[in-house]
């Protein structure tokens, strides 16, 4: 019989100063995963409250009295010997000067510059909802062309900011025409864009691409430039494997709920989700009958945020 791996509950802060640095912690030699950066904190002992397992470990680790704010990410995470969840908050201040008391180094870093410090694989899902949108629209199947880009400028208007153009009905020049135009409309935004499924029209356009799950087997090295994003569809964990193999940016991993789309699929649940989740250390967005008030829920169990279509797709 299998020994059930210990499960610890680390909670850690993200510690940002006045020019809008964030504080991180180097491991010390001797530990697991030395020498990787880290967001400050440490174990909750039993009888703790999360918050009181916070402070502790910050006036232990950095000699500073912290306050203890919202909540950002819980990211289930397993290891060859443990099970973790780190959860995440932000201090709404703290008295004193962070110090590495236990010989730690520490770092202020601009946000820019988080992405380039080698991290532990809880901390990077972390590092995307500082960075990242918590919405992904995926776009609906056009009807016509006019309705369906004005629906997506309004989206764009209320705050979308990455969006994935999925029109699986067109093709030839009708598809190429109107990804041409709804690039250009998340461009004019400021907002991410990825093509569903389509590298080498992303690539012409200079633009992000989603793969589709059925793609990732037949991929050997990631289809775009470091400096372009590049998305997958998972379903299962050798599909999650496979996109962190790829150097994907990110997945949407789902059903979460039923939905109209997928309506005999099996959904995941929260659990189901989360024990995806623990397998890899990709930035994830849920997706599966969710909307933005779903997003705190979301982030509870690792995502970075939700992807919708209906959820997200404005009504003109």
């Amino acid at each position: 019989m299998l020994t059930p791996l210990r499960s610890i509950h680390v909670m850690a802060a993200v510690i940002t100063d006045a020019r809008g640095r964030i504080l991180l912690a180097r491991r010390t030699e001797g530990r697991d995963l030395a020498g990787r950066w880290e967001f400050p904190g440490g174990k909750r002992e039993p009888g703790e409250s999360p918050e009181e397992a916070l402070v502790r470990e910050l006036r232990e680790e950095l000699g500073i009295e912290a306050q203890v704010g919202e909540h950002i990410i819980s990211v289930p995470q397993q290891y060859p010997d443990k099970r973790l969840k780190l959860e995440v908050r932000h201090l709404t201040g703290w008295k004193g000067t962070p110090r590495g008391h236990e010989g730690q180094a520490l770092a202020w870093v601009t946000r820019d510059k988080l992405m380039r410090y080698a991290m532990p694989p809880a901390d990077r899902p972390v590092v995307a909802a500082l960075l990242h949108p918590d919405s992904y629209l995926v776009t609906p199947e056009p009807t016509e062309p006019g309705p369906w880009l004005a629906a997506l400028e309004r989206a764009l208007t209320q705050g979308i900011r990455r969006v994935q153009v999925r029109a699986r009905s067109l093709s030839g020049d009708a598809w190429e025409q109107l990804a041409r135009s709804a690039v250009a409309c998340c461009q004019a935004a400021g907002a991410d864009v990825l093509l569903n499924g389509d590298i080498e029209l992303a690539r012409t356009l200079g633009v992000g691409v989603h793969l589709r799950a059925s793609q990732l087997a037949d991929l050997v090295f990631r289809p775009l430039p470091e400096d372009v994003l590049v998305a997958a569809s998972c379903h299962t964990a050798a599909e999650l494997r496979q996109a962190e193999a790829l150097a994907c940016d990110f997945a949407v991993v789902g059903s979460v709920f039923p939905t109209q789309t997928h309506p005999g699929g099996e959904p995941l649940g929260w659990a189901g989700f989360a024990s995806l989740r623990e397998n890899v250390s990709l930035p994830l967005y849920a997706i599966g009958g969710l909307q933005p008030a779903d997003i705190p829920l979301a982030r509870q169990h690792g995502a970075q945020g939700v992807a919708a279509i209906r959820g997200l797709w404005p009504i003109v």
